[in-house]
This record gives C-alpha cells, structure tokens and sequence, in this order.
C-alpha cells in the first residue's frame, strides 16, 4: 500500500505554519500552535481519527486566535487532500456520534470533492481558555475549503462549551477515519457513479 503522507507550508504576514500528516498512523501527535485549547483539540483529531499529526504554527497571537486558527484548518485540509489522492478505494463517507457527559455532537464527512460546512454548535461561552469558541467554525471552513469535502457538524446537547467542543473535534475525527479508510471490496475504485471526485 502507498503511503498517505503528504506535508504543506503556509507562509504569510500573518502566520507561519507547517502540517504532516500520515493517514495511516495510530494517533501519534506533536502540535504546537500556541494556543493550549486548540492543541487539545488537534490531538483529539490525531488520537480518535488514527492520523499522526504534525502541527507547528506561528501566529499573530497578539491580535488574536483568528488567523491562526483558520490557517491551520487551511493547512490541515490541503495536507489531508493531498495524502488522500485520487481517492480510490476510500471509504468516502464516514460519521460518528460522540458523547462526553453532558454533551453529545454528531458529525458526517464526505470526500464529496465540494467544498461544504453545515455547523450547527450553540456554544455555551464565548472563550473557553483562551480559545475563542467562534474559531471553531473558523477552522473547519478553512478545512473544508481546501481538502473539498462535505462537512455537517451538529451538537445535538450541551451545557459546557468545553465538552461540546470536544465532542465536535472527537466526532471529526472518527468520521474523518471511516471515510478515509481503504475499503478491502474496493480496491482500485473511485467509490462514486460518475467515476471522479
């Protein structure tokens, strides 16, 4: 089996960020964006989506969250278009329900080759450390702008903001795992009616 590796930098007046990816890996991850909720988050992906992930970014953190938070999902989504190819044998979908006390969010992907995010999250706080729980959205726009998949993400209950974020970004990655994942009756094939995704 080829290796579904792929690295991507990006450069600008605003951040300086570097993304590995294998999506072959057992969650292996080494992150550092400076912002310790985020990080947290990104290791979620990384330990629930199997993906080892590598994650250096340098922001205008002076300012605020924002860039960074949204350049690391444009990042993370062209390293993820990239390793996954030309998506044959994939799975292409993937889903999975989390639950974390209180709260409980479901997520769906499709590696649809459309760029599209339905969030539905009603945060309970504005920031949770210094995390501004607005960015969220942020960060999967940019994912899915740049690695062209489908994207829904609903909180279905919550009352903490840190467990509904949680369970997004767990969720996130377990859908993200399944559709990746290389379906043995499938070897070879584009998994779509039209031949291309």
């Amino acid at each position: 089996m080829t290796q579904r590796i792929a690295q991507v930098s990006r450069d600008t007046k605003e951040t300086q960020i570097q993304v590995r990816v294998n999506l072959d890996g057992t969650g292996q991850s080494e992150l550092s964006t400076g912002i310790g909720f985020f990080d947290h988050m990104l290791d979620q992906i990384a330990r629930h989506g199997l993906i080892d992930l590598s994650i250096q970014a340098t922001g205008d953190l002076h300012i605020d969250g924002h860039h960074t938070v949204e350049d690391v999902g444009i990042t993370l989504g062209q390293a993820v278009a990239q390793a996954v190819g030309d998506k044959k044998g994939i799975r292409r979908y993937g889903h999975a329900y989390v639950p974390l006390d209180e709260a409980l969010s479901r997520v769906v992907v499709d590696f649809s080759g459309r760029p599209g995010l339905e969030m539905h999250v009603p945060f309970k706080s504005g920031m949770i450390g210094h995390f501004d729980s607005q960015l969220a959205f942020e960060f999967f726009q940019g994912f899915v702008n740049h690695a062209f998949v489908t994207l829904h993400i609903d909180n279905l209950r919550g009352e903490n903001a840190h467990h509904q974020a949680e369970t997004v970004f767990k969720a996130f990655g377990r859908a993200l795992r399944a559709a990746v994942e290389l379906d043995p009756r499938s070897v070879g094939v584009i998994p779509s009616t039209k031949g291309s995704l």
